[in-house]
């Protein structure tokens, strides 16, 4: 069944319990179970990116994977970041994608590191032979029951992987992107609501949000445009190596439709910020959190 088929938002997924289940270090998508969904055959491209040429960060699991093949199925290459222990995940990806007849280009590398970050765009408009769409979608976040327990460089990775890579990628992007071009930057209701066992998280989300709506004003002239989606809880995972595996059997269990979001039904929002259909959008947020109550 597609995205495209009408469907109860409430059954449309699986629904916890699940399995109870955790994982070490970044986390796989292929040892989930239930294995994630990001749109490998659910998603239904209509042709709405031809040609883009696109950056996206996170591309080997999660929400980064499914805006990648979203987009591939759209009519986009993609450059694929990811971690380099990540790479099985990310060769899946860039399977997927071949088998489109798109073009895929594997780029890992990891994004606390400025010099590589500088080098990710220079690599990904080398290969690609431009860049149309920088998509930030790579996040870290860790529980920490107290303040007093975390420490300095658990909080330092937190903000180089979500605050310093994205200055560092637009940075090095914005000189290669022409006038309709597009940045997609990733928040997260945390943003709103923020979890008290992860507010260095939070804290980035909601500067995130900040940080791109000035530079969507900042951008303007040289029109490009730049806005930020706003995700709810989704099954990747993130969730098995941030939290207990109690806590995963039932993750998303008190949302209102009873579930967390799949990786596929965040893509959409993805290709309209990044692609030529939101030519009016800039400097705002797409929120896709299944009612939790954030209200923007």
């Amino acid at each position: 069944m597609s995205q495209l088929d009408k469907q109860d938002p409430r059954s449309q997924f699986p629904r916890p319990p699940f399995p109870a289940q955790t994982q070490q270090g970044s986390g796989l998508a292929s040892a989930m179970d239930p294995e994630p969904d990001h749109g490998e055959a659910s998603y239904l491209g209509t042709g709405r990116m031809p040609g883009y040429r696109v950056l996206v960060t996170g591309a080997d699991s999660g929400i980064g994977r499914a805006a990648a093949i979203a987009m591939a199925k759209e009519g986009a290459d993609v450059a694929l970041n990811a971690l380099p222990e990540e790479r099985d995940d990310l060769e899946a990806v860039r399977d997927v994608v071949g088998d489109l007849g798109r073009k895929a280009v594997l780029l890992p590398g990891d994004l606390t590191d400025e010099a590589f970050c500088n080098t990710l765009v220079r690599d990904a408009v080398s290969e690609l032979g431009g860049l149309d769409a920088l998509v930030l979608v790579a996040g870290h976040q860790q529980v920490h029951e107290e303040v007093t327990e975390q420490s300095t460089a658990d909080f330092d990775r937190t903000m180089k992987v979500n605050l310093y890579s994205m200055f560092w990628l637009v940075r090095a992007a914005v000189p290669h992107m022409a006038p309709g071009s597009a940045i997609v930057t990733t928040s997260s209701v945390s943003a709103y609501q923020p979890q008290d066992r992860m507010i260095d998280y939070a804290a980035t989300k909601a500067a995130i949000i900040a940080y791109t709506n000035g530079l969507a004003r900042q951008l303007a002239a040289k029109g490009i445009r730049a806005n930020t989606v706003v995700p709810g809880p989704v099954w990747t995972p993130l969730q098995p190596i941030s939290y207990p595996g109690d806590e995963i059997a039932a993750y998303g269990q008190d949302t209102p439709f009873g579930r967390p979001a799949q990786p596929v039904e965040l893509g959409g929002a993805y290709v309209y910020l990044a692609g030529p259909e939101s030519s009016y959008t800039s400097g705002t947020t797409l929120t896709v959190a299944g009612a939790t109550g954030v209200a923007l």
